[in-house]
C-alpha cells in the first residue's frame, strides 16, 4: 500500500510538473508574439499639409478619444479577471519619444515606436486610411501638451497568455494579414466614401468583411447585413444614440455611437448607410441566386 501511494505520489509531481512545464510554454509562446520585433514599411506622411483640426475629427469618430481619453493621457480601458487587464497608453508621453513616421507605423501599421507589435490598437483596422488622414491625425496628436502620468504596462492572466500563444488573440500586424485578405466588398465609385468609412470603423467589430465577430467572451457582433432592416431615419438614430428601433441599449454599439460615433456628419451617415444598404442588397440577391442555382 505505501508502495501504491508512494507511486501515486510520484505521478502527482510528475503531472504538477508537466502542467509548470506547459505554463512556462504558453507564457514563453505568449511573450515571443508579443515582443518580437516587426519589419516596418515606410510609412507616406506629408506633415506640411497635415490639419489638425481634421485629426481630432478622426480621433474621436474612430475612438481615439474613447480608448485614451480626452488629452490622450490614456485609460484603462479592459479588465477581466484571468484575462488580462489594458491600458491604453498616454500618447502625450508617446508622441515625446517618437517621430511623426513611426507614430504613423503604429497607427496604420501596428508596430509601436520600440519595434515591439501593437496588441490592442486596431490598426488593422486604421490601415485602410489614407495618407491624408494619417498626417491629419499625426498632427492633431502633437497639439495635446505633454503631460499625466504613464500608464501601466499590458498584464495578462493565464487565459490571456493561453488565447495569445493558440493564436486565438493576434497582434495587429498578425491580424493584418487576414483583413487585407477578406476586405469589405468594393461596391464602386458611388458608395467608396462609405465604405471607406466602414472599413475604418465598422471593421474593428464586426471584422473586415463585416460579417460579425466575437468581440468578447459570449458577445457576438452582428453581419452588418441587419442594416439592410433599417431607414435612414432609424440608421442616423442608431450611430447618435446607439439605439436600434425598440430603444434597447445594445452591448458594444451603445457606448461607442455616443462616445465616438455621434460625431460623425450627416454626410458621413448618409455615405455610410448608401454603402451598407447596397451590400445588404448585394448580399440578398447573391443568396437568391444562390438559392436558384441549387433548386
Amino acid at each position: 500500500m505505501k508502495r501504491i501511494a508512494r507511486w501515486a505520489g510520484f505521478g502527482l509531481g510528475g503531472l504538477l510538473a508537466l502542467v509548470l512545464l506547459a505554463a512556462a510554454g504558453i507564457r514563453g509562446m505568449s511573450a515571443y508574439a508579443l515582443t518580437r520585433n516587426q519589419e516596418p514599411r515606410p510609412e507616406r506622411i506629408d506633415m506640411a499639409r497635415a490639419d489638425p483640426a481634421r485629426g481630432l475629427h478622426i480621433a474621436r469618430t474612430r475612438a481615439c478619444i474613447e480608448c485614451h481619453g480626452e488629452g490622450l493621457r490614456g485609460t484603462k480601458f479592459f479588465d477581466e479577471a484571468g484575462v488580462g487587464t489594458l491600458y491604453a497608453p498616454n500618447l502625450t508621453l508617446v508622441a515625446a519619444q517618437a517621430s511623426d513616421e513611426q507614430l504613423a507605423r503604429a497607427i496604420r501599421q501596428g508596430i509601436g515606436h520600440d519595434g515591439r507589435p501593437l496588441f490592442i490598437m486596431p490598426s488593422a483596422t486604421y490601415a485602410a486610411f489614407t495618407d491624408a488622414e494619417v498626417s491629419d491625425l499625426v498632427a492633431y496628436i502633437r497639439t495635446q501638451p505633454r503631460g499625466g502620468a504613464e500608464q501601466p504596462a499590458m498584464s495578462l492572466g493565464p487565459l490571456g497568455h493561453l488565447g495569445v500563444a493558440t493564436g486565438k488573440f493576434l497582434t495587429q500586424p498578425m491580424l493584418m494579414a487576414r483583413y487585407r485578405a477578406n476586405p469589405a466588398p468594393d461596391l464602386g465609385p458611388r458608395y467608396a466614401a462609405g465604405r471607406h468609412l466602414a472599413m475604418t470603423i465598422c471593421a474593428d467589430c464586426h471584422d473586415s468583411a463585416l460579417t460579425g465577430l466575437e468581440v468578447k467572451p459570449g458577445v457576438v457582433s452582428p453581419d452588418l447585413d441587419i442594416v439592410g432592416a433599417y431607414d435612414a431615419a432609424q440608421f442616423a438614430t442608431l450611430m447618435k444614440t446607439g439605439l436600434p428601433p425598440g430603444g434597447r441599449e445594445l452591448v458594444m454599439m451603445t457606448g461607442s455611437s455616443r462616445a465616438s460615433f455621434s460625431h460623425f456628419t450627416d454626410r458621413e451617415v448618409a455615405d455610410l448607410f448608401a454603402y451598407l444598404k447596397a451590400r445588404a442588397a448585394r448580399r440578398q440577391e447573391q443568396a437568391a441566386g444562390s438559392a436558384v442555382r441549387g433548386s
